[in-house]
């Protein structure tokens, strides 16, 4: 006879789990004490958006759903960031929430939510667990739709009397992934449309992908001259420093690489979507005036024709698709095409200088020329992440942990994830003065499970992407955007951990250096010049835009 948590927990570690991140509650202590002892590592966070968001990373991190408990009512609104983050950014992630007692439901007991109301736009499945004899079922389906097809999340609601109870339940095999096999004709079907395109764009993207991919993926590019553009955030599923890598779609893209987008006559999307961010909402490539055909590869059959004409389409895994690409001898080759992108690729990535005695794209630049290959980088959401996106050359898979979805608040969390997952890793998480705030009280869980995560904080004292749409449409009426801060280094320190401040540029690599040496958690924050906004554009010559354009108008 085991209690309901105690199963639910067993079946985790049948699974492989090794870690769940969790704010613990009273709605689901019995699986707080199904975890005594299980081996399983607990790692108690500061809040539920950063248990959800580490979560999502580890998902991400591991290709295996990441696990979050989390209490219910506020605990479970807390977390519907880190559900969404990895809805759209088609992360393996189960979420378990505590529920109110069975005999309570519809009377607005003590923080009674409809789970399936709630979360059901955002996750793949949400369901509510009421009998103990089938939790095992229920974990079972859970794995096998968050990993299958689009990976996502899921939501499982646990009331609090099904876990408490006592069961003789029978436990049911771990996940295991069906056979992802591709028949040699559909390899063919794609190589033959690809051959006959004359100004080809490979886009790889979504979350099923390896180092092995990202090699396959440099042999079959090189073997047939052919240029690769990754979609927003997904820089790792190629070595940027390939000849055939020529950047990526997505906020803040290089122009030329967007003209040679609106000017490709054959797409070739390995597991992307083409969604809104990769195409400038819908400017590069309109679903309804399509000017390319698109060859489409993707896990999930409700993606081909969602926007696109699949011509053709093809339901399968992308890291088994090229695979059988790189394996093909060349129909023809794109040279000169591809060495053109490139070459606009390699101009834009040298620096253009923004004011002040610290500048980001030196930053970013160090950082790209010392880290070692597979450093792990993460980051959330806001201006300072552009230079990141522009400037570092992400040579490994799985070295950048962003979310797709441009959540704030992200980096930390992640980090923090991905440092515990990968220990002999450095991880250094990028992120504004607005950004870390989100999720500063997570330095304290860093500190506590021993995650010695680099933290680079970019403080110009404002919601600095805010500021630039401000400054764009209604220049010179400031409002709501600037920001004060603490003294993050000060934070850190008060955490146990290392902190710097840096305010002239060439004290960076020093103070980088003690940090890594110090072994724990370490802040550095860079003092940033107020004019310095963007990658392309200080705040007045933005200010000054949009009155040019307003006298347009």
């Amino acid at each position: 006879m085991r209690h309901g948590g105690q199963i639910l927990i067993d079946g985790l570690a049948a699974n492989g789990v090794d870690r769940v991140f969790s704010v613990p509650g009273e709605s689901f202590l019995a699986a707080l004490d199904g975890l005594y002892a299980s081996g399983i590592q607990n790692i108690v966070c500061r809040h539920e958006g950063g248990a959800a968001m580490m979560a999502e990373a580890h998902g991400k991190i591991t290709g295996r759903p990441g696990i979050a408990f989390v209490t219910r009512g506020p605990g479970a609104t807390n977390a519907s960031a880190g559900v969404h983050v990895a809805k759209q950014d088609s992360t393996p992630m189960i979420l378990f929430v505590g529920q109110i007692a069975r005999a309570d439901r519809d009377r607005e007991a003590f923080q009674e939510v409809d789970y399936r109301a709630m979360f059901g736009p955002l996750a793949k499945w949400v369901a509510e667990i009421d009998q103990i004899e089938r939790i095992p079922e229920y974990l079972a389906r859970a794995y096998r739709l968050a990993m299958s097809g689009r990976p996502g999340p899921v939501v499982l609601a646990l009331p609090e009397d099904v876990l408490s109870a006592h069961a003789e339940v029978v436990d049911l095999p771990p996940f295991t992934a069906p056979l992802a096999q591709v028949a040699p004709l559909s390899i063919a079907a794609i190589a033959e449309a690809l051959a006959g395109a004359e100004r080809p764009l490979i886009v790889p993207g979504g979350t099923l992908w390896s180092q092995q991919a990202a090699d396959d993926l440099a042999r079959f590019a090189e073997n047939w001259g052919l240029p690769v553009a990754v979609p927003f955030r997904r820089q790792g599923h190629m070595d940027n420093a390939h000849p055939s890598y020529v950047g990526d779609l997505g906020v803040g893209m290089n122009p030329a690489l967007g003209q040679a987008l609106q000017g490709a006559d054959c797409i070739l999307s390995l597991g992307s979507r083409l969604g809104d961010t990769l195409t400038r909402g819908y400017e590069l490539m309109d679903p309804t005036r399509p000017h390319a055909r698109v060859i489409h590869v993707h896990p999930s059959p409700d993606e081909l024709g969602h926007l696109w004409h699949p011509d053709p389409g093809l339901v399968a895994d992308p890291r088994e698709v090229v695979a059988g690409l790189a394996d093909l001898p060349a129909a023809r080759r794109w040279d000169d095409w591809t060495a053109g992108l490139r070459g606009q690729y390699e101009a834009w990535q040298i620096p253009k200088p923004t004011p002040g005695e610290v500048r980001m794209e030196e930053v970013i630049r160090w950082l790209s020329e010392n880290l070692p290959e597979d450093a792990v980088l993460t980051n959330g959401a806001g201006n300072y992440a552009a230079f990141l996106h522009r400037y570092y050359r992400f040579r490994r898979w799985g070295s950048q942990v962003a979310p797709t979805s441009g959540s704030m608040g992200y980096g930390l969390p992640a980090a923090i994830a991905a440092k515990l997952a990968c220990p002999e890793r450095v991880v250094v998480c990028l992120a504004g003065d607005g950004c870390i705030q989100m999720t500063l009280n997570e330095l304290s869980t860093a500190a506590q499970h021993g995650a010695a995560v680099i933290a680079i904080i970019a403080n110009n004292g404002r919601y600095g992407t805010i500021r630039m749409h401000q400054e764009k449409t209604y220049p010179g009426r400031v409002s709501g955007t600037d920001l004060a801060s603490p003294d993050f280094p000060a934070l850190a320190r008060a955490y146990g951990g290392h902190g710097e401040l840096v305010t002239r540029q060439d004290d960076f690599g020093p103070a980088f250096v003690r940090a890594q040496a110090a072994g724990t958690l370490a802040v550095i924050e860079l003092r940033l010049d107020p004019q310095a906004l963007t990658t392309g554009a200080t705040l007045a010559e933005t200010r000054a835009a949009g009155e040019a354009l307003l006298r347009r108008d």
